[in-house]
């Protein structure tokens, strides 16, 4: 595996399981799993949110039903910055949650 892809994947693993643990601390409403690289987030009343990795493009995508669909490349700090001038991945989340009462940041 060329070194790009080994430290995309580094990076994009890290960034998921780091998600998955600070929704841990999320309220009941906010139920998050990561399993095979995707992280799924159900969210009572609001929906299902899935983050996953887009190798082929080196990309960490957001499927949110708030937002809807984006996606995020790694920045020269390493954090994820959206494509499409979305912001930051973990800002976007946050935002996207705070309805259901995840007043938290994800950064």
């Amino acid at each position: 595996m060329p070194s790009d892809e080994s430290e995309f994947e580094s990076a994009a693993a890290a960034t998921l399981e780091s998600l998955a643990e600070r929704l841990d601390e999320a309220p009941e409403e906010i139920e998050a799993d990561l399993e095979g690289g995707v992280l799924s987030i159900e969210v009572e009343g609001l929906g299902t949110f899935i983050v996953n990795r887009h190798a082929p493009l080196r990309q960490l995508w957001l499927s949110s039903p708030v937002s809807g669909a984006s996606h995020y490349a790694r920045d020269a700090d390493g954090g994820w910055q959206g494509t499409r001038g979305e912001g930051r991945l973990e800002d976007r989340l946050s935002a996207d949650l705070a309805p259901a009462g995840f007043i938290g940041g994800l950064s």
